[in-house]
């Protein structure tokens, strides 16, 4: 499980969260990070040093970027983020330490961008995973749709367009992916795919 966060939180999730075998941390932020369950659940949380720093009651595995992390066939690289910063983060909440994790069975590649903006790298996936907000956080869906088409991606799989303060623009990111060839789902709370 990946970023398990406070935001829009609904008890009837946490049995299913219950079956993670591991978590996956990409940054401090409170909508990535539940805090109260997290601290209540007996399963490895990896995460940086600086959500460490944040969230003292919880034991994490730490991490960084270009970490390799194997759990049977799964591999799990450690990956750069730039999380993007408007004056809403000032006071101790930008982010320094943001990782995205690309999740490889040796079959698939899933890579989860965490909140990024755009920024070159030689990464490849089958699927990304990746938030279009915007806002100066994160990336437009114009930005998406050219780093997905980098990547190789043959699916992207719009993510964090829960939070009411950064909405995402639905009739400019469907425009954007389908001028430029982009193959995406848009899923529904509690709604999966399989990859």
């Amino acid at each position: 499980m990946v970023d398990p966060g406070s935001l829009k939180f609904e008890e009837k999730f946490l049995e299913r969260w219950k079956e993670a075998n591991i978590i996956l941390i990409t940054h401090k932020h409170g909508d990535h990070i539940h805090k109260d369950i997290l601290e209540n659940l007996n399963i490895p949380i990896y995460a940086t040093r600086e959500v460490q720093n944040a969230y003292p009651t919880i034991s994490f595995h730490i991490i960084k970027e270009n970490d390799i992390l194997t759990f049977d066939n799964i591999k799990v690289e450690v990956v750069h983020a730039i999380h993007g910063y408007n004056p809403n983060l000032k006071g101790g909440k930008a982010v320094l330490e943001n990782v995205g994790y690309i999740i490889d069975d040796g079959n698939t590649r899933l890579y989860i961008t965490s909140d990024t903006i755009c920024f070159e790298n030689d990464y490849k996936a089958d699927i990304v995973a990746l938030p279009v907000t915007a806002h100066g956080l994160t990336m437009s869906a114009y930005e998406a749709a050219l780093l997905s088409k980098e990547i190789g991606a043959k699916l992207v799989l719009p993510i964090h367009m829960d939070n009411p303060a950064y909405p995402t623009d639905l009739n400019y990111m469907k425009n954007t992916f389908e001028k430029l060839e982009v193959s995406y789902k848009v899923l529904e709370t509690q709604e999966s795919i399989e990859v």
